[in-house]
């Protein structure tokens, strides 16, 4: 593990000051491990104190059939086996419908064995906290259900969607979370269990010790994926040059970039 030098560290910590609960990477570290956090942000935005986490997993990944994997900030999971999604957006475009179906549907996906009665498929909520107003239409909470349109009734399937307005600084109990969730001081939230948990890790030497780590691996992982990137478009360009020249076969080339055929081929047509 690379030490981290003195002037890296410095630069660490007045970042470490300046995050804020609407900053994913530093939502989920607040989150990991507090299923108190976790429960009372629920029990807000869902408006139900008898709500009772009994786990909350961060970054948990999730992979189709397909092999197509979502990384959900937040698993949560209640006493009475809902499953509860809770993801952080400061981008409007992070926040789509479509992908609060795919959050909703994978989820889904993951809850039953083979052979189990599709009745016995628990409840399940996508939440989305958006530091803007996503929908637009000036609300504070939107919250999205299936319903059937020609007697507009709930549908009832047990698929919960939700979109926190970020922007909502009322005195509510959700307005005043959502000013929490843009805090970078710790002693301006309201709540104390947040103000506590986000104050360990801009405070407590240990918890910015664990900030600083993540913050440098975070630094690490982003140089290593330039230099794929980097390798990558080099064998591009050297292959490009390669069907421009025209000496080597197509076959020929693929075996001296390590490509197959078919990329190849993909490359010469310009695909």
């Amino acid at each position: 593990m690379a030490e981290i030098t003195k002037s890296r560290r410095r630069d660490y910590l007045d970042k470490i000051q300046k995050l804020r609960l609407m900053d994913d990477d530093f939502f989920n570290k607040c989150m990991e491990g507090s299923t108190e956090c976790v429960e009372l942000i629920l029990h807000i935005i869902m408006d139900r104190t008898d709500l009772k986490v009994i786990s909350a997993q961060t970054q948990h990944s999730i992979k189709n059939l397909q092999g197509r994997s979502v990384r959900l900030d937040v698993l949560a999971l209640d006493d009475s086996g809902r499953q509860i999604n809770i993801e952080i957006q400061r981008e409007d475009k992070g926040a789509g419908s479509r992908r609060a179906r795919y959050h909703s549907s994978i989820l889904d996906a993951n809850l039953l064995l083979a052979g189990e009665d599709f009745e016995k498929l628990p409840e399940t909520y996508v939440i989305f906290i958006t530091e803007q107003d996503v929908i637009k239409k000036g609300l504070p909470l939107y919250r999205v259900e299936r319903c059937v349109l020609e007697t507009n009734e709930a549908f009832g399937d047990g698929s919960h969607i939700m979109y926190v307005n970020g922007e909502n600084r009322d005195e509510t109990p959700l307005g005043r979370l959502m000013h929490d969730f843009s805090c970078t001081d710790p002693e301006d939230m309201n709540y104390q269990a947040l103000a506590d948990r986000t104050g360990y890790f801009k405070r407590d030497e240990k918890g910015v010790n664990i900030m600083c780590r993540l913050l440098e691996d975070m630094r690490m992982e982003a140089m290593q994926e330039g230099i794929e990137v980097g390798k990558k478009e080099g064998v591009l360009n050297t292959v490009r040059c390669l069907i421009a020249d025209g000496t080597l076969s197509l076959e020929k080339i693929a075996a001296f970039a390590g490509l197959t055929y078919d990329e190849v081929k993909a490359i010469a047509e310009n695909k």
